[in-house]
């Protein structure tokens, strides 16, 4: 029967998981009374992905069941489990029950499991049902074999057909291989399909999860990374996420903290640009990035910083001297000093690290210092899509509303002038290079604006010096050429020497 406007849509329920980034990565949540399997290598986190849902969605009315097969006593699987922080003992036999089916498996009789599972849902009444492995009872039954096919397919219709009945939300966890997938009557019946991957590079291990299939909706596309940590597993969605800042271009711009800078960029940054400020060590990148955020923090302004290469105590330490107290500016929430140093890290950590600090504290200034360090501490396997997940980064960031200062050294040359080591000066709207210059028998530094997107700035090359009180700038060099180079060489006709 339809309703005058037409036939009603059928409603499906999304339920909330609680693992950090995976109801994102499945589009919303977990579709009730779906018949997922969890699939993949052992050791990449199936089972504790499953106790983490189970003891989130298990309630005393609707507990969850988890019937195991395992290699090994139960005990011992579960004593590994409650080192986790999500597995709470009181739970068990209350709102988690667990049952084995060993005995059952290892008669070879898929009736019989099949009538085991059935006899404690019905007695039970559950709301979440995990079978794990699945792969060892279908193994210890003989059921994956050529002429086991069959069989499989009735068991799995049966089991569908009972788990449709109970209205349950049910996991089947199993390990098998890409190849295995194709004309697989498991994979054929499962409303989702989720994937769980760890591949080693060099000395890195790197998690991922995959989303193959899911009914119903739409999941983020692509491979997550992921980490098993002892609060349990946590997802980091790659996709970039949609801001509820527009970036509305409005003519804004900030101050970086030095009069002079502010005029060569034509009055300064226009607000919810990306800066790269370029030059080799010791040129002073740092110190205009600190100016920048304590010009900001002066007008009430929050910021965060990203460190890579030194930890925030020696960060907010050599900072002191440009402006507001940065340890008092911490206390009051006004700035957050993240240090993002781990070894094997993924861009999509970083991104949610500092993307979740810049909604706590509303910040209008980020700073990353530096893009070499965070490289080097991502796993090699990131480091290869280093530039497509920079701009995602900057993407969300300036989305929010943000201005963006990163930093980068490049390696000094006295031949050419570059902009960024791993090519990443595209992705910025402006740039402003740092280099040393030999002058008169000296090692001088000058600075020039080299790109403004959309915007007027100088052209002109200055000196400047780094300070206990900053960065400060100088005249403009006029009397020698070959400032690019790095080695100046002064004009016949110039009698004077700049200052």
């Amino acid at each position: 029967m339809t309703s005058p406007a037409g036939p009603r849509r059928a409603q499906i329920r999304k339920l909330i998981t609680d693992v950090p980034g995976f109801d994102e990565v499945l589009g919303g949540g977990l579709p009730e009374f779906s018949f997922v399997l969890l699939a993949g290598d052992p050791g990449t986190g199936k089972t504790t992905l499953a106790h983490q849902v189970m003891f989130a969605l298990a309630t005393t009315e609707r507990p969850a069941v988890h019937f195991t097969v395992l290699g090994e006593p139960a005990v011992k699987m579960l004593r590994y489990q409650q080192q986790f922080s999500f597995f709470d003992i009181e739970s068990v036999d209350t709102r988690v029950h667990f049952v084995n089916l060993t005995e059952e498996a290892l008669a070879q009789d898929l009736d019989a499991v099949l009538d085991s599972i059935v006899r404690t849902v019905e007695r039970l009444n559950p709301a979440v049902v995990v079978v794990d492995s699945f792969r060892t009872i279908v193994r210890a039954a003989g059921a994956d074999s050529a002429g086991g096919v069959g069989k499989l397919q009735i068991f799995l219709q049966r089991l569908a057909v009972h788990l449709t009945t109970w209205e349950v939300t049910s996991f089947l966890v199993g390990e098998y291989s890409d190849a295995e997938a194709e004309d697989n009557p498991v994979f054929t019946i499962a409303d989702g399909i989720v994937w769980l991957t760890q591949t080693a590079d060099r000395n890195s291990v790197v998690r991922k999860l995959q989303v193959v299939k899911m009914r119903g909706q739409a999941p983020a596309p692509g491979l997550h990374t992921m980490r098993i940590t002892s609060a349990g597993i946590e997802v980091f969605p790659r996709i970039v996420r949609e801001s509820s800042v527009a970036r509305a271009r409005d003519g804004e711009r900030l101050s970086v903290g030095v009069d002079e800078v502010d005029a060569m960029l034509g009055g300064g940054i226009p607000a919810q640009d990306s800066v790269l400020i370029t030059g080799p060590s010791g040129s002073g990148k740092s110190a205009l990035t600190t100016q920048f955020i304590a010009a900001g923090l002066q007008r009430g302004e929050p910021g965060v910083i990203a460190v890579f290469e030194e930890r925030p105590t020696e960060y907010i330490g050599h900072a002191k001297h440009s402006g507001p107290g940065f340890d008092g500016m911490v206390d009051q929430g006004l700035l957050e000093v993240l240090y993002l140093r781990p070894l094997d890290l993924s861009v999509d950590e970083a991104l949610l690290e500092i993307e979740r600090a810049v909604r706590r504290t509303g910040a209008r200034r980020v700073v990353i210092d530096s893009l070499r360090g965070f490289e080097l501490a991502l796993a090699p396997s990131y480091r290869e899509e280093f530039r497509e997940s920079l701009y995602r980064l900057v993407s969300v960031l300036t989305g929010h509303g943000a201005t963006v200062f990163m930093t980068s050294e490049t390696p000094m040359s006295f031949t050419d002038l570059v902009f960024s080591p791993n090519l990443v000066s595209f992705l910025t709207d402006d740039i402003i290079v740092q280099r040393y210059v030999e002058m008169d028998g000296q090692l001088r530094r000058i600075m020039t604006v080299i790109k403004m997107r959309g915007s007027g700035h100088s052209k002109d090359i200055r000196l400047y010096d780094v300070t206990a009180d900053g960065l400060v700038l100088g005249e403009r060099v006029m009397d020698y050429t070959g400032l690019i180079t790095g080695v100046a060489t002064r004009r016949p006709e110039s009698g004077t020497r700049p200052v």
